[in-house]
């Protein structure tokens, strides 16, 4: 007898220090009943180590599930560290980017997660640190052009989820929200998350969409910037003001790290971050380079 295939694969993808009892439990709440539901089991002691081996073991579980049923569309969701496995694994297969129906990541640290960077600033290998760290914004934005793309982040002391800051979720292209309240680990399995999922797979124009500063594209881009709190915005002083009243302001905690903040015209904060003592040359030469182009720019207006 044929098997009949199913409507569509959903793979979810547990995160760091996690197996896949809450996403499981989340990928059944919002399946039909003709839905192949794919959730791997890392090991836990393995999502310590290294993200390689993590990325290679869903890899070829997808490629099997794929060769199973090659016409069927999928749709992906990943918690935390499980979006970053699936960013880097539809680079490697931008051959399946017309089956992905969607992508849906919660909690996702896109842009590095500060631990990461602080546990490991030179990126030597410490566990996975170096791994979380990374910044996979510009794979997660090209992707996100060409397959519709949810970003859902918790928000529980203005800033962060508690684990992974609110900024560093986000990237071109992608439908955003943000749910107060959550923390890191309830985001894995919570009502209000199944539902958002439910309505983003009727309509994908479902939240807000994330267009990026150019300034801000700028700082993020710069090696090891670090996407951070805005906690001790109030504290930075405006270095540059750009011609559409918005500045780029700098403060040094006490430790000498140097933070940078860019406020709107009035007065909020849209983005902050911090960058290490080795690196501060390449945020100088950038700060540097956009001072004087607002200089420029100030001038011929």
């Amino acid at each position: 007898m044929n098997r009949v295939s199913p409507d569509y694969i959903l793979f979810a993808q547990h995160g760091w220090a996690d197996d896949n009892r809450a996403m499981l439990s989340l990928a059944r709440a919002l399946a039909a009943p003709n839905t192949e539901i794919v959730v791997p089991c890392l090991n836990y002691a393995q999502t310590w180590l290294r993200i390689a081996p993590l990325i290679d073991t869903v890899e070829r579980t997808a490629i099997a599930t794929l060769g199973q049923y090659p016409d069927v569309p999928l749709r992906i969701l990943g918690h935390s560290m499980g979006g970053l496995i699936w960013l880097e694994i539809l680079e490697r297969h931008p051959e399946w980017w017309s089956r992905v129906h969607s992508l849906v990541l919660v909690a996702s640290p896109v842009g590095g997660a500060d631990l990461g960077r602080l546990l490991d600033p030179l990126a030597v290998g410490i566990g996975i640190a170096a791994d979380l760290g990374r910044s996979r914004c510009a794979i997660a934005e090209k992707i996100a052009a060409q397959i519709p793309t949810l970003v859902i982040a918790g928000d529980i002391n203005g800033g962060s989820d508690g684990t992974v800051m609110v900024e560093c979720t986000k990237f071109p292209h992608a439908q955003f929200v943000c749910l107060p309240g959550l923390s890191h680990p309830v985001l894995r399995n919570h009502p209000s998350v199944a539902s958002i999922i439910d309505e983003f797979w009727t309509d994908t124009n479902l939240g807000e969409t994330l267009v990026t500063h150019p300034i801000i594209q700028r700082l993020r881009a710069i090696p090891w910037m670090t996407d951070g709190h805005p906690r001790d915005f109030g504290k930075a002083k405006p270095f540059i003001t750009l011609q559409d009243g918005s500045t780029v302001r700098t403060w040094r905690n006490p430790f000498g790290i140097f933070h940078i903040y860019v406020a709107d015209p009035e007065e909020r904060c849209r983005y902050s971050g911090f960058i290490g003592w080795i690196h501060e040359a390449d945020l100088w030469q950038a700060l540097q380079e956009i001072k004087a182009k607002a200089s420029a720019v100030n001038h011929l207006s």
